[in-house]
């Protein structure tokens, strides 16, 4: 028979995972519940009501709707061991961010783990990544910053008093981030994911003193439904499209997670950008096929 503490080390932990509905939000929450925890999955897309803002990358892909739903997620962190609770909540909304944390204090009493991974920055997204700055729109500037870096934002502050009180948690935020290269062709999305990863490193620095901790996570190029979809296939066919090869399951991010939120030791590492690739590697985790994937490196510009 298994020791529950380690088949389920996250047992006793309550997170809140925003922007779950798929993707990265997903794999977390998933991987969370197979450790064992109660995971508040977030988002605006239910079951009944798909969110209804990508309507350009839906045509893009080929999609009708928007694939994924915060039940459908709570759903799958309850089969995998946990405990899934959808709570719908659009991150851009104060009143309601700050509605999700207080249904949180009263109903579990406390809060271990905040993943700040909410982002609407690929809302506006017209099928071109890579273009001089002055050749993007401004439009995805709001749609990185004031749907994506703001969010994290307003969750943190809502979040940061719940775990001073108890003088323990972690905040982890979701970016990417390689050796500080430049992610040349979009300058707004390399100024984003720099300002996510300077807004953890600087709530490190303020919630240190208190217990708290609070990092950067790096995945590689993952395998989310809109990136199956842009190649035409599904997880289930990927490896029949050798352009995929160095991509990875959106829970490699999730073990990562799962791996800093059982350690003890997580407070040393708080104001870190971590990487996916070399946790995998001090934790002993593999992606969901067996792979400890390399890390995701691009070329170092002139």
């Amino acid at each position: 028979m298994k020791d529950e503490n380690t088949s389920r080390p996250l047992k006793d932990c309550v997170a809140v995972v925003t922007g779950a509905s798929r993707g990265a939000g997903r794999g977390i929450a998933v991987e969370l519940g197979a450790a064992g925890a109660t995971v508040y999955v977030t988002g605006r897309s239910t079951r009944e009501r798909p969110a209804d803002s990508y309507g350009q990358l839906l045509a893009l892909s080929d999609m009708a709707v928007v694939p994924g739903s915060i039940d459908d997620t709570a759903d799958e962190v309850t089969r995998q061991g946990g405990r899934g609770i959808a709570v719908r909540c659009d991150h851009t909304n104060e009143q309601e961010v700050a509605a999700l944390f207080a249904r949180v204090e009263r109903e579990a009493g406390r809060l271990d783990l905040l993943v700040n991974n909410a982002w609407g920055g690929h809302e506006t997204f017209t099928g071109v990544f890579d273009a001089p700055f002055w050749e993007h729109p401004l439009a995805n500037w709001d749609a990185m910053f004031d749907r994506g870096v703001r969010n994290h934002l307003v969750s943190s502050r809502c979040a940061a008093p719940l775990m001073v009180r108890r003088k323990r948690g972690l905040i982890v935020t979701t970016t990417f981030w390689d050796r500080a290269h430049y992610l040349r062709g979009n300058l707004f999305y390399d100024l984003a994911k720099a300002s996510m990863t300077r807004l953890a490193f600087g709530i490190a620095q303020e919630l240190k003193p208190h217990g708290v901790a609070s990092v950067a996570v790096s995945p590689g190029w993952m395998r989310t439904e809109f990136v199956l979809a842009g190649h035409k296939t599904d997880e289930a066919h990927w490896q029949q499209r050798p352009e995929l090869a160095r991509t990875e399951s959106p829970r490699y991010l999730g073990r990562a997670v799962a791996a800093l939120a059982g350690d003890a030791r997580v407070l040393e590492k708080s104001g870190e950008v971590l990487r996916v690739a070399d946790l995998a590697r001090e934790y002993g985790f593999t992606d969901i096929d067996g792979r400890q994937v390399a890390a995701f490196e691009m070329q170092a510009g002139p």
